[in-house]
């Protein structure tokens, strides 16, 4: 029995979007006749009677990141034997996420007919996180018709998305989603601004929920704070009341970003403060 918060659930798949604390899920895993060991039983467990499995399938094949099973995610997306009784989709979310994890552009027209014939708001959010991941601007347009639409939508996981696809456009529109009633989805605007523009005002904005008494608040900052990429970022996460392995997350993901501009001094404070933290664990 796997049980844990969305926090450890979007940690599992690898994913390096903000955790999402609003839910609670357990999954058991259970073993067929044939234990998904390799590539070519993953996949063929993804036509497998038990939801289950279908499920592990789908998370096995986006942890390994199997490009072979891309066509069958793919289908996975469509899938309308698994709906829980709320209403949701896990199958077709695991299926995004392992998508996301894939990278593989071929993927991307599937993912953008799931994103505009269902209005499922966390398989929405699945599926656009995906979308960023890749990096496919193939996905600006349907990301922006959601952004227009009137529909309750996934706006914390939108507003993300165009930033990481630096589709600065909407400045505008996003810009009023500051005084939103949710600081996430505050955060993540004053993330996009910041990305934009940056002006020190939105980096405040980030910075001040690292301080916040809710640690969701704190955690969903801390991910904000690794896309921004920038030296006051690397320190304010060292000095963050989050857990290590958050901290380890997000300096990898300023690495990656630093290691292209090839700024030495930068570069040697974030592999130290990665030294560091690796001892304490």
């Amino acid at each position: 029995m796997l049980v844990g918060n969305s926090t450890t659930h979007y940690l599992l798949y690898g994913q390096v979007s903000k955790p999402v604390p609003t839910y609670f899920f357990c999954m058991t895993i259970i073993h067929s006749t044939e234990p998904i060991l390799s590539p070519e039983t993953a996949i063929a467990s993804l036509s497998s009677a038990d939801n289950q499995i279908r499920y592990y399938a789908a998370w096995w094949l986006g942890k390994h990141q199997v490009q072979t099973s891309c066509a069958a995610l793919c289908d996975a997306l469509f899938d309308e034997n698994y709906r829980i009784p709320s209403g949701g989709y896990p199958l077709r979310r695991q299926a995004a996420r392992a998508l996301g994890q894939l990278k593989n552009p071929i993927s991307v027209p599937a993912l953008i007919k799931a994103l505009e014939s269902n209005s499922d708001l966390r398989l929405q959010e699945a599926i656009i996180n995906a979308l960023a991941t890749i990096g496919d601007q193939r996905a600006v347009t349907p990301l922006l018709n959601i952004l227009h639409s009137s529909e309750e939508k996934p706006l914390e996981a939108l507003i993300e998305a165009l930033a990481t696809l630096k589709v600065w456009s909407p400045r505008q529109e996003v810009e009023a989603y500051l005084n939103h009633p949710s600081e996430r989805v505050q955060c993540a605007t004053a993330r996009f601004l910041y990305l934009l523009t940056q002006e020190s005002q939105y980096l405040e904005r980030i910075l001040k929920n690292l301080e916040h008494e809710n640690m969701f608040l704190r955690w969903a900052a801390i991910f904000d704070l690794g896309a921004v990429g920038q030296r006051q970022a690397t320190e304010a996460i060292l000095k963050a009341n989050v857990p290590n392995s958050l901290k380890l997350l997000n300096l990898k993901q300023i690495l990656e970003q630093i290691l292209d501009k090839g700024i030495q001094e930068e570069i040697e404070l974030v592999f130290q403060a990665i030294d560091n933290l690796l001892i304490e664990l």
